[in-house]
């Protein structure tokens, strides 16, 4: 099913449950790509999903139940950087090529202790442990 509406924009109740937490802009962009994608790709749903997120996550990232505008375009992490044919862990939205100091500051909104003394990596893995544990909390509501 298209998950734009006749007025061109975003079909809310068509959208994953984090974009429809998220403003228009990224709903917009993950359904015109979406439905793109569908008519690429010979109606495959799941190709097409993985398509409009790639293209989400390229101007957006996760934070907590929610997508946010990056502070600079571009590759999210090293599986989106060497495309389709590569074996990387996606960073789940957070946006791993961010400077630790961006990392360190979405790890302060979302409370995530310890934080101080993590690299890097770890932060990335602490920040999708806690946008999971928001998004679980917020579909249970």
């Amino acid at each position: 099913m298209p998950k734009t509406g006749k007025n061109d924009h975003a079909r809310k109740d068509e959208l994953p449950s984090t974009l429809q937490r998220s403003d228009q802009k990224a709903q917009d962009t993950f359904a015109k790509t979406y439905d793109s994608a569908m008519e690429s790709y010979d109606n495959d749903e799941s190709r097409a999903a993985r398509a409009a997120y790639a293209s989400l996550k390229h101007s957006y990232e996760k934070v907590g139940d929610h997508w946010e505008p990056k502070e600079k375009r571009g590759p999210s992490d090293e599986r989106a950087e060497k495309g389709l044919g590569s074996n990387e862990p996606t960073a789940g939205g957070v946006d791993a090529n961010a400077s630790k100091k961006h990392l360190m500051e979405r790890a302060r909104e979302l409370d995530i202790s310890g934080r101080s003394s993590m690299d890097k990596e770890e932060l990335v893995k602490a920040l999708q442990k806690a946008n999971d544990a928001a998004t679980r909390k917020a579909r249970s509501k």
